[in-house]
C-alpha cells in the first residue's frame, strides 16, 4: 500500500463509537451528560478536600489525586468526541493525535499506580492502625504520588514517540474513540511485532503487577476484618474497602482488556465500547462511588455548604 508522510501537517480520521451507533444523537447526549457529571463531581470533590482541613489526611489526599487524574483523563478525550459529532468533522492532526495519546497514557498509567498505593493505604489503616501515621506520613505520600506521575509521564512519552515514528498507510481512519497504541499500529506499514511485544510487557508491568499488589493487600485486609471483634468495625472497614474495589474492578478490567489481551481478542466495536468505559464512564462514577458511601466526605459537603449558604438564609 502507498505510504503517506506522517508529519505534523498530516491528519487522521477518528471513527469512534458515535459513527457506528444506530442512535448517535442519543449516545452523544449520554456522553455529554456523563462528561458534565465527571466535571462537576470531580471538581466538587477536589474543592471539598482542598478546603476542609479535616480531610487533609493521606486517604483523602490520594482521593484528590484520583479526582484530578480522572478530570484530566476525560477532558483529554470527551470534548473532542462531542465536538467532532456536532461539527461533523472527525479529523485530528498528527500532533493532536500524539498529544492525545500522551495525555491518555499518562493519566491511565498514573491512575493505575495510584490505585495500588490507595490499596496499600487501606491495608496500613486496617491492619496496622497504630503505625499508620508512620507508614503513611505526608512525605511518603507525596513521594509516591510524584514518582507515579514521573514514571507514567516517561513511559507515555517513550510510547508516544515510538508509535508515531512508524510510517502509516493511505488509510487514515483510526477505528477508535481516541488515539491509542493498538488501533494506530494497525495502520502502520512496517513490522510492529517487536514493539507490540514491548507494549504487552509494559501493560503487564503497569497493570498486572499493581493489580497483584492490590489483591494481596485486600486479602490481608479481609483476614484482619474477619478477626475483628466488633461487628460495627467489620462493617465500616468492608464499606470503605468495597468502594475502592469497585473502582479497581472498573478501571483494571477495561485497561487489561485493551492492553494485555492479544490482538485476536479485539475488534473495533468492542474496543470503542471499552474505551468509552474507562475514559468517560469511570471518571464520572468514581467520585460518586467514593463520596456517596463515605460519611466524612458527606459531612465535609454539609460543612462547606453550611459555611457559604446557610449564613445567607439566616440574614434573610
Amino acid at each position: 500500500m502507498e505510504v503517506w508522510n506522517s508529519t505534523l501537517g498530516s491528519s487522521f480520521i477518528l471513527v469512534g463509537i458515535l459513527n457506528d451507533s444506530s442512535f448517535p444523537e442519543l449516545l452523544c447526549a449520554t456522553i455529554t451528560v456523563l462528561y458534565i457529571l465527571a466535571l462537576t463531581s470531580n471538581g466538587l470533590l477536589l474543592l471539598l478536600i482542598t478546603m476542609d482541613v479535616r480531610l487533609h489526611m493521606p486517604m483523602y489526599l490520594l482521593l484528590r489525586q484520583l479526582s484530578l487524574i480522572d478530570l484530566l483523563f476525560t477532558t483529554a478525550v470527551t470534548p473532542k468526541v462531542i465536538m467532532d459529532f456536532l461539527l461533523g468533522d472527525n479529523t485530528i492532526s498528527f500532533g493532536g493525535c500524539a498529544l492525545q495519546m500522551f495525555l491518555a497514557l499518562t493519566m491511565g498509567s498514573a491512575e493505575d499506580l495510584l490505585l495500588a498505593f490507595m490499596a496499600y493505604d487501606r491495608y496500613v489503616a486496617i491492619c496496622h492502625p497504630l503505625k499508620y501515621t508512620i507508614f503513611m506520613r505526608p512525605r511518603i505520600c507525596w513521594l509516591v504520588v510524584t514518582t507515579s506521575w514521573i514514571l507514567a509521564s516517561l513511559s507515555s512519552l517513550g510510547h508516544t514517540i515510538y508509535t508515531m515514528h512508524f510510517p502509516f498507510c493511505m488509510s487514515l481512519e483510526i477505528r477508535h474513540l481516541l488515539c491509542e497504541i493498538p488501533p494506530l499500529l494497525k495502520l502502520a506499514c512496517a513490522d510492529t511485532f517487536t514493539y507490540e511485544l514491548l507494549v504487552y510487557v509494559t501493560g503487564v508491568t503497569f497493570l498486572l503487577l499493581p493489580l497483584s499488589a492490590i489483591v494481596t493487600s485486600y486479602t490481608l485486609i479481609l483476614f484482619t476484618v474477619l478477626r475483628m471483634p466488633s461487628k460495627e468495625g467489620r462493617k465500616k472497614a468492608l464499606v470503605t474497602c468495597s468502594s475502592h474495589l469497585t473502582v479497581v474492578g472498573m478501571f483494571y478490567g477495561a485497561a487489561t482488556f485493551m492492553y494485555v489481551l492479544p490482538s485476536s481478542f479485539h475488534n473495533p466495536r468492542q474496543d470503542n465500547i471499552i474505551s468509552v468505559f474507562y475514559t468517560i464512564v469511570t471518571p464520572a462514577l468514581n467520585p460518586l462511588i467514593y463520596s456517596l458511601r463515605n460519611k466524612e466526605v458527606m459531612r465535609a459537603l454539609r460543612r462547606v455548604f453550611g459555611k457559604y449558604i446557610l449564613p445567607s438564609h439566616s440574614s434573610n
